[in-house]
């Protein structure tokens, strides 16, 4: 039996093979996104814990710079913190960010619970990364402390490694 990454295990992230549970958040105030309608190419969720904290926000502008590299590999991002959608709009644009954040404000929470990322102590989610393929199937999730920004390494190598499998058949 395989050791399960303690990181992960401490936050019962879902692990790579599971489907990733469906969802509908807002994008806005008066919009928003289903998770399904995105089916056709991969997907990446990244939780963290709020807006304006200093971590948050530089792990949001690193993939904000790395984000034509997500897009060469068709990939779509979405941030997700249990903000409300105003306060994503004014951070957003503060940022200059282009993809999207998902406000998981009402209930609070609930999407984050259904990814294994909530934090019960504190009501923020943790700073978990999910890779979703066009099946919608998680390939690659990690947990990464608090308090570290957890780069954009990973998600990159699973990207590439999504890629390698689709041409390989």
């Amino acid at each position: 039996m395989t050791e399960i990454d303690p990181i992960r295990r401490a936050a019962n992230v879902l692990p790579p093979g599971t489907p990733a549970p469906d969802f509908t958040l807002k994008t806005a105030p008066d919009q928003t996104l289903r998770l399904s309608a995105r089916r056709s190419h991969p997907v990446i969720l990244a939780f963290y814990p709020a807006d304006w904290s200093p971590v948050c926000g530089d792990q949001m502008a690193l993939y904000n710079e790395v984000f034509p590299d997500f897009q060469e590999h068709g990939a779509e991002l979405f941030g997700i913190s249990v903000d409300g959608p105003w306060c994503h709009v004014a951070f957003a644009k503060d940022r200059h960010l282009r993809f999207p954040l998902l406000s998981d404000f009402e209930p609070k929470g609930a999407v984050a619970r259904l990814y294994g990322a909530y934090r019960d102590d504190d009501g923020t989610t943790e700073r978990a990364l999910f890779v979703i393929d066009a099946a919608g199937v998680i390939r690659w999730s990690y947990c990464s402390p608090i308090d570290t920004n957890p780069g954009a390494d990973g998600i990159l190598t699973a990207l590439e490694s999504l890629d390698a499998k689709s041409a390989s058949g």
